[in-house]
């Protein structure tokens, strides 16, 4: 027979401290600091950002830290600290307009205002493991100073929609409370911010591969890169008592403007269509793959035939959130003997009865 096995608390807190000292390492080797990884592991902190939803890069160099460089687990660390915060209002929509440029890029014109900005990017590096990382002590090597750095640049679609070539996205309404899917149920069919948000805070793998899945014909994209952006933007707030806005801080952001063929349809005549994705610091593989999606699942608004996963809203938002998914799988890790000793038995009798 099956028993149920017991445990206790000086079970638990041994496996904390071997948690803990799995995460130290061996102590010959100088600890990781937060600095450190704060600076020199800047893509997984910015991605910790975006998927825990804080703008704090020590926080979330902290929180890989903790989890001993589980991105997951630390995104979910830092959402569970951020509801402990006060929440005093909402900030203006920023203007990325007036971005000061990092990296600018378009795949869909060769000469844009403002020119192309490469910025730090792996697009032009050989895959080949650099040992010379390896050595430590060594200087850092220095990029050549940029003209066009620091420079604000007007956004490429903007080009097309003064021709009418490109649909002119919807403007909100100002007077009312903004979407928030932190403090509110999702409610399907999600409004167009409320999905923003949700794939904003979204798992990246997951939306790479849906995004991926859209380009191999199951969602019909057939994507252009409009313009990436990388670079930083004020953010600005209004105290009731001032009445007009004080800039509190600058952010860096990552916006990906996505350019889709759109053959028309009753309501809309052939042009091209618009997906959106942005993300916290330099996540452009994020912020690519929310913006195909962003396409994909605006499908039925634009009367096009729902074929595919990714156009189908509930199937991709109820199942974006890495950190509701991860504790939906993991938790099978937790005891669940009372469950299975009687599907045990079930079975036992079934297989019993079947043999008679």
């Amino acid at each position: 027979m099956y028993v149920a096995v017991k445990g206790g608390e000086r079970a638990i807190d041994n496996a904390h401290g071997l948690m803990a000292e799995d995460r130290r390492g061996d102590p010959e080797v100088a600890e990781l600091t937060v600095a450190q990884i704060r600076e020199q592991m800047k893509l997984a902190v910015d991605r910790v950002m975006t998927e825990g939803s804080v703008f704090d890069r020590d926080l979330a160099a902290l929180a890989i830290k903790q989890a001993r460089g589980d991105l997951i687990e630390a995104a979910f660390l830092i959402r569970a600290y951020r509801t402990t915060l006060t929440r005093f209002g909402a900030s203006l929509p920023v203007d990325t307009g007036r971005m000061k440029i990092d990296r600018r890029i378009s795949a869909a014109f060769k000469d844009i205002p403002g020119g192309q900005v490469l910025g730090p990017t792996f697009d032009y590096t050989h895959r080949l493991l650099d040992f010379k990382l390896a050595a430590e002590g060594g200087e850092a090597p220095m990029a050549l100073p940029m003209d066009a750095d620091g420079e604000t640049a007007p956004h490429v679609l903007d080009l097309l929609a003064a021709e009418g070539l490109v649909e002119t996205p919807g403007m909100a309404n100002n007077d009312a409370a903004p979407a928030d899917i932190t403090r509110e149920a999702p409610e399907y069919p999600m409004d167009r911010e409320a999905r923003l948000q949700s794939l904003a805070r979204g798992d990246e793998g997951y939306l790479l591969a849906l995004a991926y899945s859209t380009q191999r014909g199951y969602g019909r994209t057939h994507p252009f890169a409009g313009e990436i952006r990388l670079g930083r933007v004020s953010v600005e707030f209004m105290p009731e008592e001032l009445g007009f806005p004080v800039e509190i801080g600058e952010i860096e952001l990552t916006e990906c403007n996505m350019i889709n063929q759109f053959k028309g349809s009753k309501a809309m005549p052939p042009q091209f269509t618009r997906g959106y994705g942005v993300a916290f610091g330099h996540g452009e593989r994020k912020a690519m793959a929310m913006a195909l999606v962003d396409r994909s699942l605006r499908s039925e608004e634009l009367g096009e035939e729902i074929t595919a996963p990714a156009q189908d809203q509930e199937f991709v938002l109820s199942h974006c959130d890495n950190v509701q998914a991860t504790g939906f799988v993991e938790h099978l890790k937790l005891p669940h003997y009372v469950d299975f000793q009687s599907e045990l038995e079930l079975v036992r009798r079934m297989r019993g009865e079947a043999a008679e």
